[in-house]
């Protein structure tokens, strides 16, 4: 009967640790995005692939992909309709351009502001940087990836490409998502952030 019990709770005891398994990651970004995709109340993973799921497949953490931009507000801009992966639009705004030093070379990229999510409840802050580069469609996601900032008090703003995210498209077709404008294309290859997702 003791044995009986102790094999029942061995048993038992391996099917929670299996579901318990610890979250992945090198970073604590790394660690969230991997909670959030693996939870299926937070998850844009189809349910097939959110049960197979481990965690996601980021480049290594690269400090030099961490630069400082100068930032140039545009406060006289127009909203404008950004195209979305569907026949929706996202309202948006050029709310600046960013200017940093990336391998030795001078950058620009613009950064947005959506009119839609700056109504939110803590989000009236939220600055949106979608890019692309020389990875896209081979070690990333083809479409573009992006970045989430906040409006600084000064003139500069951090950026940290290994924080850089896929959209949710890149694992459901079910969604909507901005597309890249083609002006923030950066001539090379940003070896950094979430890498394509192998379905």
């Amino acid at each position: 009967m003791r044995i009986a019990f102790t094999l029942l709770f061995l048993v038992v005891f391996a099917a929670c640790a299996q579901e318990k398994q610890p979250v992945l990651g090198e970073t604590e970004f790394q660690k969230e995005m991997n909670a959030e995709y693996k939870d299926a109340t937070t998850s844009p993973l189809k349910d097939k692939d959110r049960k197979a799921f481990k965690g996601l497949d980021f480049f290594k953490f690269d400090s030099s992909y961490v630069v400082k931009a100068k930032i140039k507000r545009t406060p006289d801009t127009q909203w404008f309709d950004m195209k979305t992966t569907t026949s929706r639009v996202s309202p948006q705004r050029t709310f600046g351009v960013l200017t940093f030093e990336l391998n030795g070379e001078t950058h620009q990229l613009n950064v947005y502001q959506g009119k839609e999510i700056m109504q939110r409840e803590g989000l009236g802050d939220y600055l949106f940087l979608p890019f692309l580069d020389d990875t896209n469609g081979e070690e990333s996601y083809g479409g573009g990836r992006y970045i989430d900032l906040r409006i600084p008090e000064s003139d500069t703003i951090e950026i940290d490409f290994n924080k850089a995210y896929n959209p949710y498209c890149a694992y459901n077709d079910k969604y909507s998502c901005p597309i890249v404008p083609r002006e923030n294309y950066l001539a090379l290859e940003i070896r950094a952030g979430v890498k394509a997702f192998e379905k």
